[in-house]
C-alpha cells in the first residue's frame, strides 16, 4: 500500500506537469530555459520554495535545532527579508534587461570575460558540490527513513546506488527534456504536498509529547526546554546573533537574488507583477518554515535527546516514530519530490548557463536557438551521469563534508554578489574592477578557510563575519578602481520589452509587513 501510494503520487505529478507544459515551445531559448516567460505568481513561489527545500535543509536544520534550538531559524527568517529585497531591487532590473542568466547581465555591464568567469564559478559550484550532494543526501534520507535495503533485499551500498540513479534519472527527464516550465510545475505540486507532509510531522510529534494534545505538547517543550527557544545565539553557537546583520544577510541575498538555480524561476515570470507576487508569497511561507525545519528537531530532542548522539539522525528517527503507517507512502513521495526538485533545478540551471554562456559564446556563436537548446541538453545528460556516478562515492569522503558546505560556498557566492550589486548601483566602474574583485574574493576566502582549518584554528571571526568583511573590502576596492580608472561612457541599462515591468502595487506595503513580522518573531523569542 505504501509503495502504491508513493508511485501513484509521483506519477500524478508527472502527468500534471506533462499536461501543463504540452503547449510550451521548447525549441527556443525562452521556451526551454524560461518556460516561455509564462510563469504565474503561484508557480514562481512553489518552484522557489521546493528548489530550496530539500533533504540537506530538512534533515540538516532539524539536526542543528536538535543541538542548538530555535536560533538556527535565522536561515529561514532572514531569507524572507532578502526575498523582499530581491523583489523590490533586483527583479525589476533583471526583467527590464530581459536576461535569461545572471552572467548575461554581467556581460552587458562589464565584458564577456567577466561573464565567462562568473559562469565557470556557478558551474563549478553546481558540478562539484550541489548536484552530487543533493543526490547523496536525498538517497541517504530515503534509504534511512523507509529502509530501502530491506525492501529491495540489497546492501546499504547497493541501495544507495539504486536510489541515487532513480532520483538522477527522473530528475534529468524533468530538467533536460521538459525545460524550466516542467520543473516549475512539478515543483509547485510537490511544494503543496511537502508543506502538508512537513506540517504533519511536528503535528504528530507534539501530539505524542502532549499525550494527544498538540498545545499541551508545545507547553511541555517550552516548560522543559526553555533554552531551546532562545533566538539570540551567543558567540559559541553556529549562528551568533550578530551574523544576522552581516554574512547571514549577504549569503541569503546571494542565494535568493543572484543564484541562477533560484532566480531563474522569477526570470521566467510572465511579467514583473507576477514575479514580485511570487517572491512575496514565497517569503510569507518562508517565515513559517521553522515549523517544518526547526520545530521537529526540538521535538526529537525531547523524545530522543538521551539516546541520539548524531543530530542529523533526529528528523529520520522522529518520522519513523510518529508518522502513521498509512501516510508513509505519501510522505515518501513528497520527500522524493523535494529531493528531485533541488536536483533538477540545479541541473536545468547548469544546462542554461552552458548553452547560453559557453556554447553560444565560444563554441558556436552562429548557432540557432534550437541548436543551443540541443547542445545544452547534451551537456545536461553528461553532467547528470557524472553526478550520479560521483554521488555514492561521497559516502567514503572524510567526515565533516556537510558541515563545511555552507562555509565553502562563500568562495564564489560573495564575489559574484559583490560585482552584481556594484554593477547595478554604479555607472562608471570598469570591467577590470569586477575581475580583480572576483580574484581577490576567491583567493582571500580560500586562504581564510585553509588558515582557519589547518594553521590558526579559532582565532578568526565567524565565517559569516569574514564574508561580510570581504564583501565590504571588495566593494571599496571596486569603487576606488572606478574612481581612478572610470569608464569613458556611463553604463545605461536598456529596456528590452520582453515582459511588462509594471510593479505590483502593494509591493512595498507587503514587504514592510513581512519585515515587521520577522522583527516581531525575534523580539518574542529574545
Amino acid at each position: 500500500m505504501q509503495i502504491l501510494c508513493f508511485i501513484g503520487f509521483t506519477l500524478l505529478v508527472a502527468l500534471i506537469s506533462y499536461i501543463r507544459t504540452k503547449g510550451t515551445p521548447e525549441n527556443t531559448a525562452d521556451g526551454y530555459f524560461l518556460g516561455g516567460r509564462s510563469l504565474t505568481a503561484a508557480t514562481v513561489a512553489g518552484s522557489l520554495l521546493l528548489t530550496n527545500l530539500s533533504t540537506e535543509q530538512i534533515v540538516g536544520l532539524n539536526g542543528a535545532s536538535f543541538k542548538e534550538g530555535i536560533l538556527v531559524m535565522a536561515w529561514e527568517t532572514i531569507a524572507a527579508i532578502t526575498m523582499v529585497i530581491t523583489a523590490i531591487f533586483l527583479l525589476p532590473r533583471y526583467l527590464k534587461g530581459g536576461i535569461t542568466t545572471i552572467p548575461q547581465f554581467l556581460e552587458r555591464r562589464y565584458d564577456t570575460m567577466t561573464k565567462t568567469i562568473t559562469t565557470v564559478l556557478f558551474l563549478s559550484g553546481y558540478v562539484v558540490v550541489l548536484l552530487p550532494i543533493v543526490l547523496y543526501s536525498g538517497a541517504l534520507a530515503i534509504n534511512t527513513m523507509f529502509d530501502v535495503p530491506e525492501l529491495l533485499g540489497v546492501s546499504k551500498s547497493g541501495a544507495l546506488w539504486v536510489t541515487v540513479f532513480g532520483i538522477g534519472i527522473i530528475g534529468s527527464i524533468y530538467a533536460i527534456f521538459g525545460g524550466l516550465k516542467a520543473v516549475a510545475v512539478s515543483d509547485t505540486i510537490n511544494a503543496i504536498g511537502l508543506l502538508i507532509g512537513g506540517v504533519l510531522i511536528p503535528y504528530f510529534g507534539l501530539k505524542l509529547v502532549g499525550s494527544g494534545d498538540v498545545f499541551e505538547g508545545l507547553a511541555v517543550l517550552f516548560h522543559e526546554h526553555p533554552e531551546k527557544f532562545t533566538a539570540m545565539g551567543g558567540p559559541e553557537t553556529s549562528v551568533p546573533f550578530g551574523t544576522v546583520f552581516t554574512g547571514m544577510l549577504l549569503v541569503n541575498l546571494f542565494y535568493w537574488g543572484t543564484n541562477q538555480a533560484i532566480i531563474q524561476r522569477a526570470l521566467g515570470a510572465k511579467n514583473l507583477k507576477e514575479g514580485q507576487k511570487g517572491l512575496l508569497l514565497a517569503s510569507f511561507v518562508k517565515i513559517l518554515g521553522p515549523v517544518i525545519v526547526v520545530l521537529p528537531g526540538i521535538i526529537a530532542f525531547h523524545l530522543f535527546g538521551d539516546v541520539l548522539q548524531n543530530g542529523d539522525e533526529a528528523y529520520p528517527t522522529l518520522v519513523t516514530k510518529v508518522l502513521p503507517t498509512y501516510l508513509v507512502g505519501f510522505f515518501a513521495a513528497v520527500l522524493f519530490g523535494a529531493i528531485l526538485s533541488s536536483f533538477n533545478s540545479a541541473l536545468n540551471s547548469s544546462v542554461t548557463l552552458f548553452g547560453l554562456d559557453i556554447y553560444k559564446t565560444y563554441i558556436k556563436p552562429e548557432a540557432s536557438q534550437e541548436q543551443t537548446v540541443k547542445a545544452g541538453k547534451m551537456f545536461g545528460i553528461v553532467l547528470a551521469l557524472l553526478a550520479m556516478v560521483v554521488a555514492p562515492l561521497i559516502a567514503y569522503a572524510p567526515n565533516g563534508l556537510f558541515g563545511y558546505l555552507q562555509k565553502v560556498n562563500g568562495c564564489y557566492s560573495i564575489p559574484i554578489l559583490t560585482i552584481i550589486i556594484v554593477g547595478y548601483l554604479t555607472k562608471f566602474v570598469p570591467a577590470i574592477a569586477a575581475k580583480i574583485s572576483i580574484g581577490s574574493g576567491v583567493i582571500f576566502y580560500i586562504a581564510y578557510i585553509l588558515l582557519d582549518e589547518f594553521v590558526w584554528p579559532g582565532i578568526f571571526p565567524h565565517y559569516l563575519h569574514v564574508m561580510a568583511i570581504l564583501f565590504a573590502f571588495n566593494v571599496v576596492l571596486m569603487l576606488l578602481i572606478g574612481r581612478f580608472y572610470p569608464l569613458k561612457e556611463a553604463y545605461a541599462q536598456a529596456y528590452t520589452h520582453q515582459v511588462d515591468i509594471q510593479p505590483y502595487k502593494y509591493l512595498k506595503i507587503t514587504g514592510g509587513l513581512i519585515f515587521v513580522i520577522v522583527v516581531s518573531i525575534y523580539i518574542y523569542f529574545a
